[in-house]
């Protein structure tokens, strides 16, 4: 399968940011807030089964999922395979720029819950990271592609749809635990990152070139981690997600959450009532352009 034959190419390493394609820069433009509580509340009633057929190997997923494409202003150019958003080839070494979200899902002790990616993953395997990452997809049932008119709104029921859907693949978290109106969009990450060790010898073969939409959830929730997805669950103080990222702890992190760590985490989540209650730390208008990992 896809997964043998391109392992003979390159292994699966980690991030070496002094390797990693840098990203382009873009235009910001503010847009305005709307009412959020209203759409989503429709959104919890119209949402239904989702229609992605989870239960396949990460390679048929790999070659059967769209990711959405855009460009650096969020403006959808198109759809294509998850396979081909994350190659970094010669003829497309930043891969492919498409969508994707990050949620952030704290409990009633206020700790996050974070993950370790499985060790089985194509992309940043056995990595550390926020609670869960991936993509809203193209040609789904609830529709998981958003308007930008949804995001000036700070609605993003795509985004939010596309979350449900994957809490419950990677954590077995049941959809009813998470009704979308409880989901806070925050901002938009732009970043890119290759996926290669620092002693690699070839350039990396895989990595990650995403618009990140920033979840914040707070629920208690059960959780049946799907071992294909993930090794490892940990809810954390502030205080222990600080000890678990000192160097010397040998852990490694995902570019994505070591972005969002060292520049938004610490102080939405000193302020975590308010950032899940008000909209004190929205930033629906900006699209944040990360040039490092």
């Amino acid at each position: 399968m896809l997964r043998s034959l391109l392992r003979g190419l390159t292994h699966f390493p980690r991030v070496n940011s002094a390797q990693q394609p840098s990203c382009a820069h873009a235009r910001l433009q503010f847009r305005p807030r709307s009412m959020q509580l209203l759409a989503e509340d429709r959104t919890d009633h119209m949402r239904g089964a989702s229609t992605w057929a989870g239960g396949q190997s990460q390679d048929e997923l790999m070659l059967k999922d769209e990711c959405i494409l855009v460009d650096a202003d969020d403006n959808i150019t198109g759809h294509v395979s998850k396979l081909e958003c994350h190659k970094f080839l010669p003829h497309q070494p930043a891969g492919l720029l498409h969508r994707a979200f990050s949620v952030f899902l704290f409990d009633d002790q206020g700790r996050l819950l974070l993950q370790q990616r499985a060790r089985s993953k194509i992309t940043f395997p056995s990595v550390w990271t926020n609670t869960c990452c991936s993509h809203p997809l193209h040609g789904q049932t609830p529709d998981e592609v958003d308007q930008l008119s949804q995001v000036a709104d700070g609605t993003v029921p795509g985004a939010k749809a596309a979350a449900i859907r994957k809490l419950e693949h990677e954590l077995g978290i049941p959809a009813h635990q998470l009704p979308a109106s409880a989901f806070r969009f925050l901002t938009r990450l732009h970043y890119c990152a290759a996926d290669v060790q620092p002693a690699a010898t070839q350039s990396a073969l895989w990595g990650e070139h995403e618009m990140d939409y920033i979840l914040f959830i707070r629920a208690n929730v059960t959780l049946a981690p799907n071992p294909d997805e993930v090794d490892e669950v940990r809810y954390v103080t502030q205080e222990e997600l600080r000890q678990m990222m000192q160097p010397d702890n040998g852990l490694q992190w995902s570019p994505w959450f070591r972005i969002i760590a060292a520049r938004f985490l610490e102080r939405w989540w000193a302020d975590l009532d308010a950032a899940l209650n008000t909209d004190k730390h929205e930033d629906w208008g900006t699209v944040h352009h990360i040039n490092e990992a």
